[in-house]
């Protein structure tokens, strides 16, 4: 049964959460109403909380885009359907859509910024059916596991797609122990990469990258640019390939000493992506482009049509979740939005809807 309310936590303005309860909206054709069974809390939620970064839609709205859950209302032949709701929803009409971009559509809407008041810190969240990735066979994964999917697996998917990752490239993930970062290096692996260097200052989440498709680490702790760049020669030279070839670096933290460390890395050949947000401005030498014959890309989200690809990735191992999760009550997200903030926690957080 559709209850008549949706309970949620809202973000009155930013830096400031209220539980309140809000009317179901009215469904429309092909609508259908998914029971949250668990929300990621992403670094994109605390730069709208903390940070002023902008929502399309103004408070307040709820907050929350890695949605997993089941159908519970709408179309008749999805009821009682696990699903993952994509974080980016595109129009999937306009040119960018039409021309294979529609992760970057100007029309897209997002849960918890631009689909209206709603998002996923919820107790159920309405959504058109034709973006759902459908969960089949999830054996003993827990389905509220599988919400950090919706943004946290498919943004790095997307960046791998976006790089042309295949089979025998050498990679390297700058922040490789965060939240997107640690998935990242899992993608690239999954996706064949001969060899992925994993950077980052967490000396303790770095080490464990270690069992989880990392083939070599690297703290930039205390370095300088040049000491960082030898350390990494080394590791290069141990595993018999160049340092200064063909490096496809994707860059996780968004933070102006993450940007700086991966741009040091780029030569010849080589290519950036820019995964991670941040508002910092970073300088460089763009003819260095030229003289390497290097590329700079940013990615933005990932498209629905690319999430069973990434669901199957997590449902045969080669991307594990279990490791890197863990799951709270969603009335305590007031407590893990300021532990998040200032970086205690050590695995993502899923909040699971606790609202009776």
């Amino acid at each position: 049964m559709i209850p008549e309310f949706i309970d949620t936590w809202q973000m009155s303005e930013p830096g400031k959460l209220a539980r309140t309860r809000i009317p179901m909206p009215a469904l429309q054709a092909g609508d259908v109403v998914v029971e949250i069974k668990g929300c990621g809390v992403c670094h994109t939620d605390l730069s709208y909380f903390y940070m002023g970064v902008p929502t399309v839609q103004k408070p307040p709205l709820s907050l929350g885009h890695e949605i997993s859950g089941v159908v519970i209302g709408g179309q008749a032949g999805l009821i009682g359907k696990e699903v993952i709701i994509p974080a980016v929803l595109p129009c999937g009409e306009c040119d960018l859509c039409q021309g294979g971009r529609g992760n970057r559509c100007l029309a897209q809407k997002m849960p918890g910024n631009s689909m209206g008041i709603y998002g996923g810190f919820s107790s159920h969240i309405v959504v058109q059916s034709k973006f759902l990735c459908l969960v089949e066979n999830r054996k003993d994964i827990p389905l509220e596991h599988l919400a950090v999917i919706a943004d946290a697996v498919t943004t790095p998917y997307q960046a791998a797609v976006r790089a042309k990752l295949g089979a025998g490239d050498l990679v390297v993930v700058v922040g490789a122990a965060g939240g997107v970062g640690s998935f990242m290096v899992q993608v690239a692996k999954g996706m064949g990469a001969r060899l992925v260097v994993g950077i980052d200052v967490n000396a303790e989440k770095l080490q464990k990258m270690e069992s989880f498709g990392a083939d070599a680490t690297l703290n930039p702790r205390g370095l300088s640019s040049k000491e960082l760049k030898e350390q990494f020669k080394a590791i290069a030279k141990a595993a018999g390939v160049s340092s200064n070839t063909g490096w496809k670096i994707f860059e996780c933290t968004g933070t102006k000493s993450g940007q700086e460390s991966a741009l040091s890395l780029l030569s010849f050949v080589g290519m950036l992506v820019v995964v991670g947000y941040g508002t910092d401005e970073t300088s460089y030498m763009l003819s260095k482009l030229m003289a390497f014959d290097a590329e700079i890309i940013g990615t933005w989200g990932c498209t629905p049509d690319k999430y069973p690809a990434v669901l199957e990735m997590c449902l045969d191992g080669r991307i594990q979740l279990a490791p890197f999760v863990e799951t709270r009550p969603m009335s305590q997200i007031e407590q893990v939005f300021d532990q998040a903030h200032h970086g205690q926690l050590k695995r993502r957080v899923i909040l699971t809807p606790d609202f009776n």
